[in-house]
């Protein structure tokens, strides 16, 4: 009997439609809130507001002022491409219209929502309390005549999915040369000018839904990093003294025209002829002198030698010219 209560069971539950476009998980690294998009989110407009939601996910998805917004977990997320990264908004920065979606747009209202119209906004003062309701003072009333038109939807975006999906870097520039819709909301573009460098961090945790929204203070000073001293007990580092350089005292500089004399007086040398140093640096007892062999510092022998071969020259002449008959 039991076996076919089970069976019963089983066939009474409603089998939520499978989908390949989202999975809510609870996955908080690099900026991933759990929403895995594979494709374009299909978008719809909320009647009489300036939002878009998405009625094929199982999530609260929505899309105003040409950006991306989640609720999760009691938390906020924005992102400018549909499938994230994503970045957390504080309560006091969403903007005033995607406060005011009425309730039943949210596919996974929270638990709290249960009781509240579903055709108003959610009671976000009575949920995160009097003092943000005092900081959003006006989120709740609006002139319903004077509505904007909706942001244009990125529908560039619808080009890249799944393997194709670009990283961070590369959807800045995609979005800044195909999208060319400036936010009206001045809200929106204060986030939009403010630097995203970290990822998502983990959503508060509230155990009894309905308490007072309360600052968290250790997402702002995370427990590892150490908070920098105040400002009036750092100690000013003096700055480092510059070497100084010697300075020379009573020293003349030569002027040009002095300059040039002492280049004057300077001997130049004479070229050397490797000849002339041959004949400077023969031994002494060749008899050689500056003059030459014949020269006036030449020994005595060998100023004889030279005599007698001259004689014979002269004998050899004389001995010639008898035998021609000169």
């Amino acid at each position: 009997m039991r076996k076919y209560l089970v069976v019963f069971w089983m066939f009474l539950i409603p089998v939520a439609p499978a989908t390949a476009e989202t999975g809510i998980g609870f996955d908080f690294f690099d900026g991933n809130i759990g929403i895995n998009l594979q494709l374009f989110p299909e978008l719809e407009q909320v009647p009489g507001y300036p939002v878009y939601y998405a009625p094929r996910l199982d999530s609260n998805y929505f899309f105003y002022d040409g950006m991306y917004w989640v609720y999760l977990q009691d938390d906020w997320y924005s992102s400018t491409w549909y499938n994230g990264p994503w970045w957390r908004v504080d309560p006091e920065d969403v903007p005033y219209f995607v406060l005011r979606i009425p309730v039943r747009y949210y596919r996974q209202p929270p638990m709290y929502f249960q009781g509240w119209q579903v055709n108003a906004p959610p009671r976000w003062r009575d949920h995160w309390g009097s003092s943000w309701a005092q900081r959003r003072s006006g989120w709740d009333r609006w002139d319903r005549s004077r509505v904007h038109a909706p942001a244009p939807l990125p529908v560039y975006q619808r080009n890249y999915s799944g393997a194709r999906y670009p990283g961070a870097e590369q959807q800045r520039m995609l979005h800044i040369h195909e999208y060319r819709y400036q936010p009206r909301d001045p809200i929106v573009r204060k986030l939009e000018q403010k630097p995203r460098t970290h990822a998502a961090p983990a959503p508060v945790r509230r155990e009894t839904p309905g308490l007072p929204y309360v600052r968290n203070p250790a997402q702002h000073n995370p427990p590892h990093v150490n908070p920098p001293p105040p400002a009036q007990n750092r100690t000013p580092t003096p700055p480092r003294p510059m070497p100084r350089q010697p300075v020379e005292k009573n020293v003349q500089h030569p002027t040009p025209a002095q300059d040039r004399q002492q280049k004057d007086a300077v001997p130049v040398q004479q070229n050397r002829h490797p000849k002339n140093e041959a004949i400077q640096h023969r031994p002494p007892e060749f008899g050689l002198h500056e003059s030459g062999p014949q020269g006036k510092g030449a020994p005595q022998e060998t100023r004889r030698e030279q005599k007698s071969d001259k004689k014979k020259d002269h004998a050899n002449s004389d001995e010639s010219d008898q035998r021609h008959g000169r």
